[in-house]
This record gives structure tokens, C-alpha cells and sequence, in this order.
């Protein structure tokens, strides 16, 4: 978020639960989509949450959630029970200043907290979401490794991408997935698993002493080793506008069809569309690389 903050969008112009479903039930019916993650800007900050949650989960997708743990412990069982099988936690830093200096808020304790209460309500994964960014937090690789593993949690390591609202993005920011990769063997070996669409490499640590919960950590090189060629995720922002890419630069405007009679295959004809269109990579760090027009807390990662 930018010190500044952002402008609010209207009411109005925010989907409603019922047409986020709707959306979300003809890609299952037309498309074969078995996962659906629920993100941001912030969900827990959307008002009866779990009813949401509710709904998407009668759609018997893999349904999970990310989210940056603050307010979690008032809902994380309510959100459980509704039907959210897995949840991401962002967490950038473990040093309180740190991470007041990345957010902006004085907030560390309250994610701790959310993040136990997500353990205890017994999600089927609890993961967290850490980006490196180099001279900010990359000193902390070592004391996220034993955080996960004496915590239960799976710790995913991101490379900082060109989405920060303030565009203070620079390629000498980015710790590559070599760099990290050799950082965490440098505290606990690990073992590359086999790799999936998923967009985190996941690695098993060979050596298990001090491990709790899961054997596993993961690192997303969206930049320096990107997977644009096995990526299959697809966005809809919370005002309506289908991605075909976290990086795109054009968008399809679905709220307009859902509010004006379209027909559920209207909708697909138009997804289809989009999806048809995606370009074969984003393109970070070439030349004709065009930054999207929207940061990450308005996309949605």
C-alpha cells in the first residue's frame, strides 16, 4: 500500500457475494477450474466473510484463502467450519520494526496470533507468505526456516515483483530463487520435489530435527525463473475485472455482463476470449516489459 493509501472504491462498484459465485460456478461448469483462492486487498475486511466462504465451498473446488492474518483470530474457526480447507499468511518479517517499516503498521503480534489461531482451527495447510526483498528483510531466510518448522507452518519465500504501489521496484531488490535456495541449505538441506503448476518450487528438508509439522518449504521465482509456461491461474478483481495474467495489461470487464443480462455463456465466450489472448510471459526485466496500472493490493495476488 502506498503511505498515502489508496482511494476506496464505492459500494456499487464492488461484486456482490452472489455475482463473485456466479462467476466462479461457470468457471467450474465450463472451464474444469478445481481451486479457487479467495485474496485482496484484504478479505477478512468484507463483512460476513464466512457466509462468502460458505458459498464458494458448495462449488467442491480446493477453496482457500490468503490474507495478512490481522483480524484471523476473530473468524479463522467460523471460516473453517464454512468450508476454507486451506490459508496463506502474509508475513514479510519476523522483527517488529521490519515489519512495521514493510506495512506501515505496528501489527506483528497480531499476525503471530493469527497465524496460531489458523493452526488451531485446524485449516488443512497453513502456509506463509514471505517476500524477500534484498537489504529490507532478506537477513531474516534463517529465522523464517525455523519458524516453520517449529511452528507447523510451510514457509513459501516470493522474489519481490514489480507490483508495489510506490514503484520503488528495482531488478538489484530481487533476491533470486539460487540465492535463497542456498541461504535455506545453509540452515537446513533440502531436496527439490517434483514440480507441479503450482507457482512455488517446494523442497523437503532432509534433515527433520525441530520439525513439528510440515517437512516442506517453498520458494516462488516469479522473476528470476519464471513459470509463465505452466501457469494456469486466472484473476477476478473485486470490482469485476477478469486477468488472464497477474501482469497483464488489459482487462475484461465481467461486472458490465453480469449487470446487464448477459447469459452464463456470455460470460464464458468472454473469458474464453481473454485466456485466448495471453501473451506467452510477463516479460520482467526485457525491455518492452510494461508495468500493470494496478498494484498488488488492487489486482489481487
Amino acid at each position: 500500500m502506498p503511505e498515502d493509501g489508496l482511494q476506496w472504491l464505492p459500494r456499487s462498484e464492488v461484486l456482490t457475494f452472489e455475482e463473485i459465485t456466479r462467476v466462479a460456478q461457470i468457471m467450474v461448469n465450463s472451464f474444469g477450474v478445481d481451486a479457487i483462492r479467495i485474496t485482496g486487498g484484504e478479505p477478512t475486511v468484507r463483512a460476513n466473510l464466512p457466509v462468502f466462504v460458505k458459498m464458494l465451498a458448495a462449488l467442491k473446488t480446493d477453496l482457500s484463502m490468503t490474507t495478512n492474518g490481522v483480524t484471523l483470530p476473530l473468524i479463522a474457526t467460523e471460516l473453517r467450519n464454512a468450508g476454507l480447507r486451506r490459508i496463506n499468511i502474509s508475513c514479510d518479517s519476523l522483527n517488529p520494526e521490519t515489519f512495521k517499516e514493510i506495512t506501515r503498521r505496528d501489527d506483528l503480534d497480531k499476525v503471530l496470533e493469527g497465524i496460531d489461531s489458523a493452526i488451531a482451527a485446524g485449516f488443512d495447510q497453513v502456509k506463509i507468505n514471505c517476500v524477500v526483498m534484498r537489504g529490507i528483510n532478506d537477513d531474516e531466510i534463517a529465522d523464517f526456516v525455523h519458524f516453520g518448522k517449529t511452528n507447523g507452518v510451510e514457509v513459501r519465500f516470493i522474489e519481490f515483483m514489480p507490483l508495489d504501489a510506490d514503484g520503488a521496484w528495482s531488478n538489484d531488490t530481487v533476491v533470486p530463487v539460487n540465492e535463497i535456495r542456498d541461504r535455506i541449505n545453509a540452515v537446513s538441506p533440502i531436496t527439490q520435489l517434483e514440480r507441479t503448476t503450482a507457482p512455488a518450487t517446494r523442497y523437503r528438508f532432509t534433515d527433520d530435527t525441530g520439525t513439528i509439522g510440515p517437512q516442506t518449504i517453498g520458494i516462488v521465482a516469479s522473476v528470476s525463473d519464471s513459470f509463465c509456461s505452466t501457469c494456469d491461474r486466472v484473476r477476478l478483481t473485486a470490482d469485476g475485472q477478469f486477468r488472464n495474467c497477474l501482469f497483464a495489461t488489459d482487462e475484461t470487464d465481467l461486472r458490465a455482463l453480469l449487470r446487464s443480462g448477459a447469459t452464463d455463456e456470455d460470460i464464458a465466450q468472454a473469458v474464453s476470449s481473454s485466456v485466448a489472448s495471453k501473451w506467452a510471459g510477463h516479460q520482467i526485466n526485457q525491455v518492452h516489459f510494461i508495468r500493470p496500472k494496478r498494484s498488488m493490493s488492487q489486482i489481487g495476488g
